[in-house]
């Protein structure tokens, strides 16, 4: 039996990237997903690519809009009629610059997408499945919300926000419903692309096992976090970072 067989996800900010990484080794393990995204032709493409209708839902809309949270909620729902696992992966960078240089309302939107947005996620599927039925919650962080990085210091700030979340709601949402994270270093994504793509040979010899993060690394420890493998798992922020931390780098 696959470790998700008759099991229901709801991913978001899942058209590519690790988002859809992780769609795919849920499906791939048993699951049906509904992923979320901004972008209708983006979702209706990675709808296909995970094997159709019988197999995901994509809903469109922005993280942050109350509408479109309780519209994709309520379509998991209908459409699989539970949801097992949320894996709150949508999150946002509109800035690249030093801390005290960003305007207010770019922090304001950081903020809103990827923290005040991922706590909304979370109470609609605590409220409307999992605080009656149980589940697990599994928050896509970043290294750089534990080491300080010269250019991320906002986006910084707001995944230490999440990982102090996924503390938080690990202790109040307990024995129910398990909540993780995970905190990734560089994975060669088109989010993260201006992080490596004209500096690659150099970044990856601070790394360990020498090479950046693939969408398929993040996946893989999604489907453990969320799976009964991991039962005894919760309130902890898991570092995958190829060993680059060991170095004190990103």
């Amino acid at each position: 039996m696959k470790r998700f067989d008759g099991k229901v996800a709801l991913v978001t900010g899942a058209s590519r990237g690790i988002g859809l990484a992780a769609a795919k080794r849920l499906v791939d393990e048993g699951a049906r997903v509904v992923i979320t995204a901004r972008k209708r032709e983006a979702l209706d493409e990675a709808v296909a690519y995970l094997g159709g209708q019988e197999f995901a839902l994509g809903v469109a809309g922005s993280s942050d809009d109350a509408e479109h949270q309780e519209l994709a909620v309520s379509a998991t729902l209908e459409q699989f009629g539970r949801i097992d696992l949320l894996v709150n992966n949508c999150g946002i960078n509109p800035y690249f610059g030093d801390l005290l240089e960003i305007e207010t309302s770019a922090a304001r939107k950081i903020l809103d997408v990827n923290v005040l947005a991922t706590i909304a996620w979370t109470k609609l599927v605590h409220d409307k499945w999992m605080a009656t039925n149980g589940g697990a919650i599994v928050n896509i962080t970043s290294i750089a919300g534990i080491l300080p990085e010269t250019g991320l210091g906002m986006y910084g700030v707001s995944k230490a926000a999440l990982n102090q979340m996924t503390r938080q709601l690990a202790v109040e949402l307990g024995p129910k419903v398990r909540v993780n994270a995970l905190a990734p270093a560089i994975v060669k994504t088109k989010f993260a692309a201006k992080l490596y793509e004209e500096q690659e040979l150099e970044r990856v010899q601070k790394y360990a096992l020498k090479r950046l993060g693939e969408p398929e690394d993040i996946a893989a420890a999604v489907a453990f976090l969320g799976s009964e493998d991991a039962a005894w798992i919760t309130g902890q922020t898991i570092v995958l970072d190829g060993g680059v931390s060991l170095t004190g780098g990103i």
